[in-house]
């Protein structure tokens, strides 16, 4: 029997640092990611998520700027529309590395809803980046400007921050199990799903992106997954990232984990939601969570690298 993954790709999979956000650069790391994914196929059955920052960012601000042509769509929208696109971009590359290798399966994009509680924290202190990196100069003016919150970025720029609730239930979970069960390769809970909450018996878009991992991880418990894979731009997990005496983890205990959390060494913009992530999978299920750099998917599944969190 395979074993069942859910494998969370990480921006990096779809535009590389730097690199402008074309159509034709996405599908041309897409097509590389694909590669990494369909060598999984022979020891793993795998549901994909992916995250959609960078792409609902972008078209944030695509929207900002036609604003006064065309009225702007609402953040769940928006969260719909990426999951589409990506959803569809994924399949296509992936679907075509299949045929390269004379592999028969079928895979489905699923459009994925999320319930969110509307009391929810996060509402009032918004925390996920999305778009592109600013300056420190052009963040403020855009602050000033557009009322955005911006936050730095892991050393890496400015970013706008919107609301990142924590994701409850999956409203398709039943589909994408099924769909599993008759072996189909599901991508779903694209950019950590729609956010929606429950009102009077009626679900209702809310204005949010949930947190990929922390959405990927909820599905790896609702379709009983034996591994959750984060995919990112780092081989390993550190601690004192960046610093001259940073350190990698080839493992972590979830009491591990929880105490680096606590004492900040796992930011929440990049690492620390995979580490709740993996935290929250790793003690519901007793299974465990990989944290690698997609390059070395292979051998980290050979346990020669990448950072194993377990209980």
């Amino acid at each position: 029997m395979k074993k069942l993954a859910v494998v969370a790709i990480g921006g990096n999979a779809v535009n590389r640092p730097g690199e402008e956000a074309t159509a034709e650069n996405m599908m041309k790391n897409l097509s590389e990611t694909a590669r990494f994914l369909v060598s999984m196929l022979d020891d793993y059955d795998i549901v994909i998520t992916h995250g959609n920052g960078p792409q609902v960012g972008n078209l944030l601000v695509q929207q900002e700027l036609a604003k006064h042509v065309i009225p702007p769509f609402p953040i769940d929208v928006n969260d719909a529309q990426t999951q589409g696109s990506l959803g569809y971009m994924i399949a296509l590359t992936l679907g075509n590395e299949l045929r390269k290798r004379n592999i028969q399966r079928e895979i489905a994009a699923v459009v994925t809803q999320i319930i969110v509680d509307k009391n929810d924290p996060g509402f009032q202190k918004p925390s996920k980046p999305v778009g592109p990196f600013y300056s420190k100069e052009e963040a403020e003016k855009l602050q000033q400007e557009k009322g955005w919150i911006m936050k730095e970025d892991a050393g890496r720029g400015w970013r706008r921050v919107v609301p990142s609730p924590i994701p409850l239930d999956i409203v398709e979970k039943n589909v994408i199990k099924t769909l599993v069960e008759k072996d189909m390769i599901v991508i779903a809970a694209g950019g950590g799903g729609i956010p929606v909450i429950q009102e009077n018996g009626t679900l209702k878009g809310v204005e949010a992106v949930i947190d990929k991992d922390r959405a990927s991880a909820l599905l790896a418990k609702e379709i009983d997954a034996d591994i959750l894979i984060i995919l990112t731009g780092v081989e390993k997990v550190y601690i004192n990232y960046n610093k001259p005496d940073q350190k990698a983890l080839d493992h972590l205990t979830v009491e591990e984990a929880k105490k680096y959390l606590a004492e900040g060494q796992f930011p929440s913009g990049s690492m620390g939601p995979k580490i709740e992530a993996a935290i929250d999978f790793v003690t519901s299920t007793g299974r465990e969570c990989l944290i690698t750099d997609m390059a070395v998917l292979d051998k980290a599944l050979k346990g020669l690298t990448g950072t194993r969190i377990t209980l």
